[in-house]
């Protein structure tokens, strides 16, 4: 099995735009949340839908597609703002090695099969080929507080 090159297409810029809108009036999604981070040239916030992976307290951030250009910002920054609805949370993000990747890349195969065509590994795969795909797909562990109330309207 070969994976596919994600590529940003208007279908998927107008999918990204509804899911935003709908998090951004508080329909809850499941595990779902939109990403918010300064761009690492521009300094200009941009903002996309994202999954978490949450476990016993712990929560993941994954790249399904790769180190796209909200992977290569959230490295850069080193922090990211998590929102839904009026609530935003502005956590500190770690990437974690390939070995702790491996069961959280496990895991977001398995809870979120639209991605499974981005990888060369499915979920019945071993630990050991998800450590094989980890550099391919950035996992960061979330640090800090639960959540945070802000208005809406305050920067980043």
């Amino acid at each position: 099995m070969v994976a596919q090159t994600y590529r940003m297409t208007l279908g998927r810029r107008l999918a990204n735009a509804f899911v935003r809108a709908m998090l951004a009036v508080g329909v809850p999604i499941r595990d779902t949340y939109v990403l918010t981070v300064r761009g690492r040239r521009t300094g200009r916030p941009h903002s996309t839908p994202v999954r978490l992976v949450e476990e016993n307290g712990q929560r993941w951030l994954v790249a399904p597609y790769g180190p796209v250009n909200w992977v290569r910002n959230a490295r850069a920054a080193g922090q990211v703002t998590l929102s839904r609805g009026r609530k935003l949370e502005t956590v500190t993000i770690e990437v974690l090695g390939p070995t702790e990747s491996a069961p959280v890349l496990k895991r977001y195969l398995e809870e979120v099969p639209i991605v499974r065509p981005f990888f060369d590994v499915t979920p019945d795969s071993s630990l050991e080929a998800f450590a094989a795909e980890a550099p391919r797909h950035p996992v960061f562990r979330i640090v800090g507080p639960v959540w945070e109330n802000h208005s809406r309207g305050a920067s980043l």
